[in-house]
């Protein structure tokens, strides 16, 4: 389970997260709503220790992980993808791919159970990453957090500009992940994809919880929906 507990967090003086607390259990799916500026990409630097905290506490499965430096956060567990991927342009599938091996020391068969969820990388395995199309680009941020093997998958707007095809298998390939085990924190900006995918929803707005839902209750109301982002 990732826990974050009081989280305050500030970009020089000005403060952008206020007491945020969240928890995401094992094999749930739990998706952060809220209009532009909220503070869901900053939550989500703040936990890969990419932000420092004011104060607050971030664990996973009890042990803290709010004072390790950015690069240990992923030898925990938590696997990250960015906005904008975050890949190493110039280097090939495979070579992305084997960083994402090294973190953890995950060996031959992770890499192709993660080909088995994206084949088209097969195909592209010896590409350079800025040669792919976005929609495989995202499959290869997807596909190089997969091989940490996480406990825990950070997706930011993981859906923004794909083509319908491209994001129903991030789609799947997420519902997967949950059904593996994995606990999952989605920031999506189309509620449609949030409602397919959430376990439950929770919505932020100037850094603050607002409240914390069952998506199929969003799914019932939609007048929630329209209370809380205008939608």
């Amino acid at each position: 389970m990732l826990e974050l507990s009081n989280l305050n967090v500030a970009y020089g003086r000005a403060q952008v997260l206020r007491d945020l607390s969240l928890t995401v259990a094992s094999g749930e799916i739990l998706c952060l709503l809220g209009r532009n500026g909220a503070g869901k990409t900053t939550t989500m630097k703040a936990i890969m220790g990419l932000l420092p905290l004011m104060s607050g506490r971030i664990a996973l499965d009890g042990q803290a992980v709010s004072d390790l430096p950015p690069h240990r956060v992923p030898r925990t567990g938590i696997g990250y993808i960015p906005q904008g991927r975050g890949l190493f342009a110039e280097l090939t599938v495979a070579q992305n791919l084997e960083i994402g091996l090294m973190v953890r020391k995950s060996g031959p068969e992770v890499l192709e159970g993660v080909l088995e969820l994206f084949p088209r990388l097969r195909e592209r395995f010896r590409q350079r990453a800025e040669t792919l199309s976005g929609g495989e680009q995202q499959m290869l941020a997807t596909a190089r957090a997969l091989c940490l093997e996480p406990e825990v998958l950070l997706l930011d707007e993981p859906t923004e500009g794909l083509q319908p095809s491209m994001i129903e298998l991030i789609r799947q390939v997420i519902v997967v992940m949950r059904d593996r085990g994995v606990a999952v924190l989605l920031v999506e900006q189309r509620v449609d994809a949030v409602l397919a995918v959430a376990d439950r929803v929770a919505f932020i707005e100037n850094g603050r919880n607002l409240e914390t839902l069952d998506a199929a209750a969003l799914r019932a109301d939609h007048d929630i929906l329209q209370r809380h982002l205008g939608v």
